[in-house]
């Protein structure tokens, strides 16, 4: 499935996206609304812990993010995550890890200035968004994007600051207190 990067540098350009049970990709509507939520992402650090099909991390660093660390352990998104980079010419920005958040975020304290968290809906994985918390900086700011019924998911060390509603998929964004 083809799909297009919204706005920024690259706004415009299209980019592959797995065909498959695991990946949900956020909608093209939901992916410009989250952004223009965020506004200015010029210098930011970003880690996307459910990476699928990189479209978190290319629209960042499309619109100005310095940096984009991607996580997955689907092999079939890890190659197209690959051909993506390089389809886009990200190689300098965008870097892809093959492995699973929970077992990378045991061995590593990279900290971030915005976390994309978009986990499979079927298995929301709250203990490992939990603990990719450590890897938000001070004041940094995390979003979760979660099923459309109910009320965002707590999640320990963060403190909700904003939620949207798209339909059948939210938005929670969250924030790290500097004192933590």
């Amino acid at each position: 499935m083809r799909m297009r990067i919204v706005a920024g540098e690259l706004g415009g350009r299209f980019f592959e996206s797995p065909d498959s049970q695991t990946t949900h990709p956020m909608s093209e509507r939901m992916r410009g609304a989250l952004f223009n939520i965020l506004g200015d992402l010029r210098g930011k650090t970003v880690l996307d812990p459910f990476a699928g099909s990189g479209a978190l991390s290319f629209e960042s660093v499309s619109r100005g993010a310095a940096s984009a660390v991607l996580l997955d352990n689907d092999k079939r998104a890890q190659r197209i995550i690959e051909g993506n980079i390089k389809s886009l010419g990200l190689e300098q920005k965008a870097r892809l890890v093959k492995a699973n958040s929970r077992m990378w975020s045991e061995r590593n304290n990279d900290q971030f200035d915005l976390l994309l968290i978009d986990p499979p809906y079927h298995d929301m994985q709250l203990s490992t968004v939990s603990m990719l918390v450590k890897h938000l900086k001070p004041n940094g700011l995390m979003v979760l994007s979660y099923p459309g019924k109910g009320d965002e998911p707590t999640v320990n060390g963060v403190v909700v600051v904003d939620t949207r509603l798209y339909g059948d998929a939210a938005l929670a964004f969250y924030r790290k207190r500097a004192s933590d």
